[in-house]
C-alpha cells in the first residue's frame, strides 16, 4: 500500500508540475527571469544603424500578444470588434487545443515569454531586410520584411507568416503584412482571423530600453471594423543570448517521446 501511494503522489506531482509548465507558456507577457536592462539605462539615448535610422535590433521582451490579445492591445473586455461568428468560435476553443503548442508557427503578433530580436541586412544604399527572430518560435522562428521597395505579389500562397514589406516613416518602422492562412491563434484563448487578414506594424523606440508596436488588424471577413493595438517591449540586457529550442525535442508525445507507430516497436 505505501508503494502504491509513494507512486501516486508522485505521478500526481509530476502532473503538477507538466501543468505549471504549460501554464507558464500561455501566460501574459514579459514575465520574470529574463534579465531587462537595469532601471537608469531605460531612458538612455537610441542607437542609430549607419544610415541614421534607430537601431531596434534588440534583443527584446514582450512587444506582442500571448495569452489574450484583447487585454495585451490595450482594449477593455467585450471591445474587441469581432464579428459574430468568429466571437462564438473563439469562446468555444479550448486553449490545450492551440496550433502553436502543437509546434506550428505563432505568427503575428504572437510573442512568448522568452526574448526575441531583429536582425537588419545593411548594404551602402540601407537596410535591405529585417529578420525577426524568437528564441521560442515553434515550426519556423524567423520572419523575413523585405525593406528594398518591392510590392506584395499578385498571386500570393496563404502561409503562417504572410508576406511583409517594410519602410521608414522618420525614425518608425513600418511593416504591412498580407497574404496570411487562417490556421494560426491571435492567443491562447482563441481569437481568429481569416485569410483575409492584412496587418500594420509600426516600431517605434523612444529611448533605450522600450520597444513600442502599434499594431493594425484589418480583417474584414472576422471584424466588423479595423482595430488598433499597442504593445510595449522592454530591452533585455544585451549579454543575453538567444537559445536554441526544437520543439520536437521537447515533446512528450510521438516519435519525439519515444512512441512508435507499431504496438511494441522498440
Amino acid at each position: 500500500m505505501k508503494r502504491v501511494l509513494v507512486v501516486s503522489m508522485t505521478l500526481m506531482a509530476l502532473a503538477l508540475l507538466a501543468h505549471a509548465h504549460a501554464q507558464q507558456r500561455v501566460s501574459s507577457i514579459p514575465s520574470g527571469g529574463t534579465p531587462l536592462v537595469a532601471d537608469k539605462d531605460v531612458n538612455g539615448p537610441v542607437p542609430r544603424l549607419p544610415d541614421g535610422h534607430p537601431d531596434l535590433s534588440g534583443p527584446w521582451l514582450g512587444g506582442g500578444s500571448n495569452a489574450d490579445i484583447e487585454r495585451e492591445g490595450g482594449l477593455k473586455p467585450g471591445e474587441l470588434p469581432l464579428l459574430p461568428w468568429a466571437k462564438e468560435l473563439r469562446d468555444k476553443r479550448k486553449e490545450q487545443d492551440e496550433p502553436y503548442v502543437a509546434c506550428t508557427p505563432m505568427s503575428v503578433p504572437r510573442i512568448n515569454p522568452f526574448p526575441w530580436k531583429m536582425v537588419f541586412s545593411l548594404t551602402p544604399k540601407g537596410v535591405t531586410e529585417v529578420y525577426i527572430l524568437h528564441e521560442l518560435g515553434d515550426g519556423g522562428p524567423h520572419r523575413v520584411i523585405y525593406m528594398d521597395g518591392r510590392k506584395h505579389p499578385d498571386d500570393l500562397f496563404p502561409t503562417w507568416w504572410g508576406h511583409s514589406i517594410g519602410h521608414w516613416e522618420g525614425d518608425t518602422l513600418v511593416i504591412d503584412t498580407v497574404g496570411y492562412n487562417d490556421k494560426f491563434w491571435f492567443d491562447s484563448r482563441g481569437t481568429p482571423h481569416t485569410e483575409q487578414l492584412h496587418t500594420i506594424e509600426r516600431f517605434s523606440r523612444p529611448n533605450y530600453g522600450t520597444l513600442i508596436n502599434d499594431f493594425t488588424i484589418i480583417d474584414p471577413g472576422a471584424y466588423s471594423k479595423p482595430v488598433q493595438l499597442k504593445f510595449i517591449a522592454r530591452r533585455v540586457r544585451q549579454d543575453v543570448e538567444l537559445m536554441e529550442f526544437v520543439c520536437t525535442e521537447n515533446n512528450q508525445a510521438g516519435i519525439a517521446g519515444g512512441y512508435k507507430l507499431n504496438a511494441g516497436e522498440k
